[in-house]
């Protein structure tokens, strides 16, 4: 499943849609792919609270402020994501989540990283502990990044760092 909104300026990002749509009906009765439009709040809120991963891959070092990883950090979702943005602080390895790739970003087209991260690390304890470990993980979203990681501290943040020079 798919969702997201390409900004009204980004030509590029409303390019990659169009491309993935043209992908999932290239892949039409051989994988099921579900792109979910017109993304916004109410929708955010759906997903966020149901999924178990939440997978994040921005092209370094364009990641703004992070704040659907920390929306799923508060639900005890594990964020599995390229070390960009909030990440970069918020990511201890099987703690909170997991990198893809390392602070140098995920190889362009190298999505083996990806693949194996998933096939070697995250599925198996998923799917072969019972969720005991996983759990462990969705605790440690909670306690260790939505508790740190919000957007009180975002903005303050901005305000002192960002805007103030």
């Amino acid at each position: 499943m798919l969702a997201g909104k390409a900004h009204p300026h980004d030509e590029s990002g409303k390019q990659i849609i169009e491309q993935l749509h043209a992908h999932a009906r290239a892949l039409s009765g051989t994988i099921t792919v579900v792109y979910l439009p017109d993304y916004d709040m109410a929708l955010a809120q759906a997903l966020t609270a149901g999924v178990d991963v939440w997978l994040n891959t921005p092209l370094p070092p364009f990641e703004a402020s992070g704040t659907s990883g920390m929306k799923a950090a508060f639900n005890g979702v594990p964020n599995l994501s390229v070390l960009d943005g909030w990440w970069i602080e918020g990511c201890i390895e099987g703690v909170t989540g997991w990198a893809i790739g390392d602070a140098a970003g995920m190889p362009d087209g190298n999505a083996r990283v990806l693949y194996d991260k998933l096939e070697q690390v995250v599925l198996p304890l998923y799917f072969n502990d019972d969720h005991g470990g996983w759990i462990k993980v969705m605790k440690g979203a909670i306690s260790k990044n939505a508790s740190y990681f919000n957007s009180h501290r975002m903005m303050r943040r901005y305000a002192t760092e960002a805007y103030a020079r």
